[in-house]
């Protein structure tokens, strides 16, 4: 027995040296990074050059692609048509004079592209690049302002409706993704108001609205009045409907956000269609081929009995260790990919934790991996953060100013999951 987890461990311990060396000293992109590992496992393990297991891992995921590609085409098409615009302007126009409440709808902005996508680099990249000048110009300095992008777009993906990590989690212990939209919830709206005032409020309460007044674009309301948010009504119409009318067959995700995106063609600015859904897609590939690697990564762990031996080390751990090694190796990890870590590590630690319940600890895990988007070398929601504001080339100060907010990130996801049993009847679960 001590033989087989020894060449397990060893396994494992190839294919994570196999990934490192492969994303940073070759600097091959994250998810061909994964593929190569998987393949590294596979000979180590003596099941050769396993073609298919590879193909099955790559489509593991193919219904969270799909929600991802459809969604961020949706996206483009909200953004190119003008929405984006229209609503920063209203929201600004009508809360200038309220700077907490202001941030804080701000903030739903910068979440809304990833709370849809499922992908932290989605809000980012559109809202995010959108509000950023709005943010300097209420006095917000570059690296805070990049804090705030940075913790919306993680704080976006793990919240409700798509939540990719909860789902991968879900999907890893047979949990269909049903029930998670309180507790996520709860695990994220109080942590982005917190996150939006502390460090934006004592910068925003002294704004000159005069000197940001020029830089909103009115004209595209007034242009196109209310029907410009016609898409995102449709599109919240038709989710909440999926959820309440039981009787009306569930559309999916991604054909809600295909109709929502048809409709949007017809509501703004023209579009041409068929390269702002190139456009959507180029921007997420880089997710979508994580999810594949990861798929394959996950496929190869499993068939090599990795997987088997990562759940007996966490089943095995004393509970008390458990919290603190999820606390420490899931961000860790998560600096590798944040799906990867979920499916790696999260989903062995709610197997561990199955005496709590299974759908918020799976939501508090999934908040903790969210943090993988914060960390070095890859640290997708924080370099493109850096980016957007013109920090293009200093990232770690955005990092230093991340610590103390991703601590408290840690520590509310563990209290949810601790005190889960207790919460679960309080909400409907």
């Amino acid at each position: 027995m001590n033989f087989y987890f020894s060449i397990e461990l060893l396994i494992f311990v190839v294919m994570v040296v196999t990934f490192v060396v492969a994303a940073m000293a070759f600097k091959l992109p994250i998810g061909l990074s994964m593929a190569v590992a998987a393949i590294a496992g596979s000979l180590v393990g003596g099941y050769g050059f396993p073609l298919r297991h590879l193909v099955e891992g790559m489509f593991s995921y193919v219904d969270t692609i799909l929600v991802i590609a459809t969604a961020m085409i949706f996206m483009k098409v909200v953004e190119e048509s003008g929405t984006l615009d229209a609503l920063t302007t209203d929201i600004v126009g009508r809360f200038h004079t309220k700077p907490a409440l202001l941030l804080i709808l701000v903030m739903v902005v910068v979440m809304f592209p990833a709370m849809i996508t499922g992908s932290s680099t989605a809000s980012v990249l559109s809202a995010g690049s959108i509000m950023a000048p709005v943010l300097m110009m209420m006095g917000i300095p570059a690296i805070e302002t990049a804090c705030i992008l940075s913790f919306g777009g993680i704080l976006g993906m793990i919240a409700p409706p798509v939540n990719i990590p909860a789902m991968i989690i879900g999907g890893g212990v047979d949990i269909p993704y049903v029930g998670f939209e309180a507790p996520l919830a709860i695990l994220t709206f109080p942590l982005a108001i917190l996150f939006v005032l502390h460090y934006g409020y004592k910068y925003a309460k002294n704004m000159d609205y005069e000197k940001v007044l020029p830089r909103l674009n009115h004209e595209i309301g007034k242009q196109y009045g209310v029907k410009l948010y016609l898409p995102i009504i449709i599109a919240i119409v038709l989710m909440v409907i999926n959820k309440v009318v039981t009787v009306i067959p569930d559309l999916g995700m991604p054909l809600v956000f295909i109709i929502a995106s048809i409709i949007g063609l017809f509501t703004g600015k023209k579009i041409n269609i068929l390269s702002t859904a190139k456009d959507a897609i180029n921007s997420v590939l880089s997710v979508l081929s994580i999810l594949m690697g990861v798929g394959m990564f996950i496929q190869i762990m499993t068939l090599t009995g990795v997987r088997g031996y990562i759940v007996s080390l966490c089943l095995s751990m004393p509970q008390g260790w458990r919290y603190l090694a999820m606390a420490i190796s899931i961000p860790l990890f998560g600096a590798v990919s944040s799906f990867g870590a979920s499916s790696v590590l999260g989903v062995p630690f709610l197997l561990a934790l199955m005496s709590k319940n299974t759908i918020i600890t799976a939501a508090g895990i999934s908040l903790i991996s969210g943090l993988g988007d914060l960390m070095p070398p890859t640290a997708l929601a924080g370099i493109f953060a850096a980016q957007v504001v013109g920090l293009k080339d200093d990232y770690f100060p955005v990092l230093k100013k991340c610590i103390i907010p991703s601590i408290v990130i840690i520590a509310w996801g563990l209290l949810i999951i601790i005190f889960s049993n207790k919460l679960a009847p309080i909400i409907g679960l």
